[in-house]
C-alpha cells in the first residue's frame, strides 16, 4: 500500500512538472507572438510617419511655384492697372496679394513641422536658463514696441537638442507675446516645477485666456481657439512644440481660463 501511495505520488509530481512545462512553453509562444506583433505594428507605424511626412514636404515643396506665379502676376498687375481701378477693385488685388503672402507662411510652417519629424537629434547638456535668456531677448527685438514684464526663474540644465528647444520656447513667447496683447501691463513668466522623478517647465502669460474644454486641440496641426483677424498665425507652432518634446521623451499640455 505504501509503495502503491509513492508510485501515485511520483505520477502526480510528474503531472505537475509536465503542466508546468506546457505553460513555461505557452508563454514563451505568447511572448514571441507579442513581439513579432509589436515589431510588426512599430514598422508600419514608422512607414506611416514616413509617408506622412514625405507627403506634407512634397506637397508643401510643389506649392510653392505656383504661388510665386500668382504673387508675381498680382504685383505686376498691380503697378500696370491699379490706378486705372476703382476702390473696390484695388481692395480685391490687395486681398489676392494678402492671401498668398498667408498661404506662404503656412507652406514655411509645414515645412518646418515636416522637418522637426525628420532632422536628426543632437543631444547635449543645456542651460535652459541661458537659452530662456536668449530667446527673450529674440522676442524683445522682434516686438520693439511691447513693454512686457518678464520674469524669468532659476532653471536646471537638461540633455537636449539645443536649436530643437530654441525653436520651442520661440514658439511659445510668441504666442506669450501675442496673446497678451490686449493686455496693459502684460507679464510672462518663465519657470521650473521640480517633482519626484521630471522637472516641468512652464511659460505663463495673462493674456486673454482660453477654455479648457478645447485644450485638447490646441496641439494639432491648423488648429485655432482665436479668430484669425485678432490674432494673427497658422496654427502650427504648437504642434511643433509638441512634436519637438515628444521626440526628446516629454509631454506637453496646456492649462488655462478665459
Amino acid at each position: 500500500e505504501a509503495v502503491a501511495r509513492l508510485r501515485e505520488s511520483r505520477r502526480a509530481l510528474l503531472s505537475v512538472v509536465e503542466d508546468q512545462r506546457a505553460a513555461e512553453s505557452r508563454v514563451r509562444q505568447l511572448n514571441a507572438e507579442l513581439e513579432r506583433r509589436v515589431r510588426e505594428r512599430t514598422a508600419q507605424l514608422e512607414a506611416s510617419n514616413k509617408e506622412l511626412e514625405a507627403f506634407s514636404y512634397s506637397v508643401s515643396h510643389d506649392l510653392r511655384a505656383p504661388l510665386r506665379h500668382i504673387s508675381g502676376y498680382v504685383d505686376l498687375l498691380r503697378r500696370h492697372a491699379e490706378p486705372a481701378l476703382d476702390p473696390q477693385g484695388q481692395r480685391y488685388l490687395r486681398t489676392i496679394s494678402d492671401s498668398a503672402v498667408e498661404m506662404g507662411r503656412l507652406i514655411d510652417d509645414l515645412l518646418a513641422f515636416s522637418r522637426a519629424g525628420r532632422s536628426e537629434m543632437r543631444l547635449s547638456r543645456v542651460s535652459m536658463e541661458q537659452l530662456v535668456r536668449q530667446c527673450v531677448a529674440v522676442a524683445e527685438r522682434d516686438a520693439p514696441e511691447r513693454l512686457v514684464n518678464w520674469q524669468v526663474d532659476p532653471l536646471p540644465e537638461v540633455q537636449a537638442d539645443p536649436e530643437m528647444l530654441r525653436l520651442v520656447l520661440l514658439n511659445l513667447f510668441s504666442n506669450a507675446l501675442k496673446y497678451s496683447r490686449p493686455q496693459p501691463e502684460p507679464r510672462i513668466h518663465v519657470g521650473c516645477r521640480r517633482d519626484a522623478h521630471e522637472d516641468v517647465f512652464f511659460v505663463r502669460d495673462n493674456g486673454v485666456g482660453f477654455d479648457m474644454a478645447y485644450a485638447d486641440k490646441l496641439f494639432g496641426v491648423f488648429q485655432r481657439l482665436h479668430n484669425a483677424a485678432e490674432f494673427e498665425g497658422t496654427g502650427i507652432g504648437l504642434a511643433n512644440v509638441r512634436r519637438i518634446i515628444g521626440r526628446h521623451g516629454g509631454r506637453t499640455w496646456a492649462e488655462g481660463s478665459v
